[in-house]
């Protein structure tokens, strides 16, 4: 197998190279996990060879595709839910390039993720790159952003450039941008009403926190993140789980950067904010948090809280382990952002994230969504 790669790595270009590598890495991994459907992994690698060597890409099966949707979850280093990437619903799109067809399946997959409130993990894969032929891509780091959130300037300037008036109430959603080619500009969507659920926040003691007027959307669908499977680019994969409590409440909500309530909710609950030392910011956040929690809780929507989600890591680390899988994780995101040394996963060290680890969902630069990844 040496030799033969120092052959052919004489005789072509050095991408057709990695790409051949890639997918042939892919083809044995999936028939080493799924013995049963893989069929002959030896002529399914000759085929996709010869796809690879005369178009310079190939196509993958169904079933490849959705291993591959799943594993680029197992592989996510950040996220600490990654127990249930076999449940992973995976919609098979690749035939559709033009925005109005994107855009209307990214509604459908709202919905379905939606699933009245029991949230189901979902990506839908839209077409892939090609050589010299570049997919569409999504604009915006989720299918649902709001538009007075500070983390979404850049897109609500480009909606407002494009034509869009909304934008002028708290929490008012975003449209969805899709751009079909780098030297056009992107098509915006309204979102249909059916498609957005939303949940009021309340407290469950204080009756004024709801006077705070504050919700959030219930399917983090993240859109800007390009899914590579042997070697072959997804642009447009969103995909979701769902929220952890402390996503919405310490990060969202509670962040300086973001929505900054802390001293909003400080003030409700009239906590001493003169000295630090009092913790009035703690304080407030647990409270927010609680807030978070209940309200989902009560709406009948799916939310896991930080202490359950850890032990349940680490459940899929020992499942993983005994599959003989090592489980790649990022400390600083996998540690929840509150009450983190009274969490199971703080109390240990991980496989470090590998940057080379495929199949993944890989990270655009925000100012370039049509650079490869990373």
């Amino acid at each position: 197998m040496l030799f033969q790669r120092t052959a052919i790595a004489r005789r072509r270009p050095p991408a057709l190279v990695d790409k051949l590598s890639a997918a042939e890495s892919f083809i044995r991994q999936f028939a080493a996990e799924n013995p049963e459907s893989a069929g002959n992994p030896e002529q399914r690698w000759r085929q996709v060879r010869r796809a690879v060597e005369s178009s310079g890409t190939y196509e993958h099966t169904p079933e490849e595709l959705t291993f591959g949707a799943r594993v680029a979850w197992r592989n996510a280093a950040r996220c600490i839910g990654r127990l249930y990437w076999r449940s992973l619903v995976v919609r098979d799109l690749r035939q559709l390039r033009h925005p109005d067809e994107i855009a209307e399946q990214c509604f459908e997959h709202l919905r379905q993720a939606t699933n009245g409130g029991r949230i189901r993990p979902v990506v839908s894969v839209f077409a892939p790159d090609r050589p010299g032929r570049p997919a569409a891509r999504l604009l915006g780091e989720q299918l649902v952003r709001y538009a007075d959130d500070p983390l979404s300037r850049r897109r609500l300037a480009l909606a407002r450039e494009l034509g869009w008036k909304g934008g002028k109430e708290e929490f008012d959603v975003l449209p969805l941008l899709v751009q079909s080619a780098p030297e056009r500009a992107p098509s915006w969507y309204e979102l249909p009403e059916d498609t957005v659920l939303e949940v009021p926040l309340r407290h469950p003691e204080h009756a004024g926190f709801a006077g705070l007027g504050l919700r959030w959307y219930a399917v983090p669908a993240v859109s800007d993140m390009t899914l590579e499977i042997g070697g072959v680019s997804y642009p447009a994969a969103p995909f979701n789980g769902w929220y952890m409590g402390t996503e919405i409440g310490s990060r969202n909500l509670g962040d300086a950067d973001r929505y900054d309530l802390l001293p909003s909710v400080a003030a409700l609950f009239e906590l001493d904010t003169a000295s630090d030392r009092s913790l009035w910011r703690d304080r407030a956040l647990v409270e927010l948090n609680r807030a978070v929690l209940h309200s989902f809780q009560e709406a009948g929507v799916t939310m896991a809280d930080h202490h359950t989600e850890s032990t349940r890591f680490l459940s899929h680390i020992e499942r993983e382990r005994r599959s003989g899988r090592p489980v790649p994780a990022d400390w600083s995101w996998i540690v929840p952002p509150l009450s983190g040394s009274a969490t199971a996963v703080f109390h240990r060290s991980y496989d470090p994230p590998d940057e080379k680890l495929r199949p993944a969902f890989l990270r655009r630069p925000s100012e370039d969504p049509w650079a490869t990844g990373s």
